[in-house]
């Protein structure tokens, strides 16, 4: 059995849930291939308490944490509504391939149906195919404003941290 819950950032066992998949998720080629800063580990869960606009879906199977879905809330200003970016989605590797992560999506869709959401956005990498077939199958298409103009492409400028 797979529980989906909002994390509870005041949980010490929510917390800890976040960090380990989080942990496992940089810490794969997908998210990066490096373990999170010991910076981060020390001083993430603080950091998100200080946004409002945070939601963190966590699966457990038999009490153990197995994934994450950590929403963040923005606006559309051309629907002029709120909408839904999955800034991370992970299942941790020993539970990959049993269907946790369509669940955590269907858990996405009703929060972001609570929430007023126009639409629910997210990045994926072109060789995580894996991920690309769930988000797909799921009904999850290439954003495209204006056909001819081509697919929205994700782009970053890096700020130095200090």
């Amino acid at each position: 059995m797979i529980d989906l819950i909002i994390a509870d950032l005041e949980n010490p066992v929510h917390a800890a849930a976040i960090l380990t998949v989080l942990n496992d998720y940089a810490s794969d080629p997908t998210g990066g291939g490096q373990e999170l800063s010991a910076h981060v580990q020390k001083n993430l869960i603080a950091s998100l308490k200080k946004r409002s606009n945070i939601y963190t879906i966590l699966a457990f199977r038999q009490q153990q944490p197995a994934g994450i879905a950590l929403c963040i809330e923005g606006f559309s200003t051309f629907a002029c509504k709120p909408l839904l970016n999955i800034h991370d989605f992970a299942v941790l590797r020993a539970y990959r391939g049993q269907g946790i992560g369509k669940l955590m999506l269907g858990r996405v869709r009703q929060l972001a149906k609570n929430l007023g959401c126009c639409k629910i956005t997210l990045e994926v990498l072109e060789g995580n195919t894996v991920a690309r077939k769930l988000y797909t199958d799921e009904g999850f298409l290439d954003n495209a404003l204006n056909p001819s103009m081509g697919k929205t492409l994700f782009m970053q400028f890096p700020m130095e941290t200090e």
